[in-house]
């Protein structure tokens, strides 16, 4: 038996999170982190997704995610040669 609740509502991990409900259906729109849903259309969030959010993933892999914003098609150009030669994803 698992020692962590395995599904969240919203409230739940919006304190987990030290964020509010409002940022997390923010984060669900904009998917930064996209809520699970049941089949009656409710949110509802993983303690893997914690652990995503977190930086750790259940097999202990260390992953994080960056934000890198920039102003020219250059510097975007330069981030994206970077992300690829140090095997990194780049997303728009």
């Amino acid at each position: 038996m698992s020692k962590h609740i395995t599904n969240h509502k919203p409230k739940d991990f919006a304190e987990l999170l030290n964020v509010s409900v409002k940022t997390l259906q923010r984060w669900d729109r904009d998917k930064i982190l996209v809520a699970k849903r049941t089949p009656t259309d409710r949110r509802y969030y993983t303690y893997d997704q914690y652990l995503e959010f977190k930086g750790v993933s259940n097999d202990n892999e260390i992953f994080r995610k960056i934000i890198i914003y920039y102003n020219t098609i250059k510097e975007k150009n330069n981030i994206e040669y970077f992300c690829k030669e140090n095997n990194l994803v780049f997303k728009k």
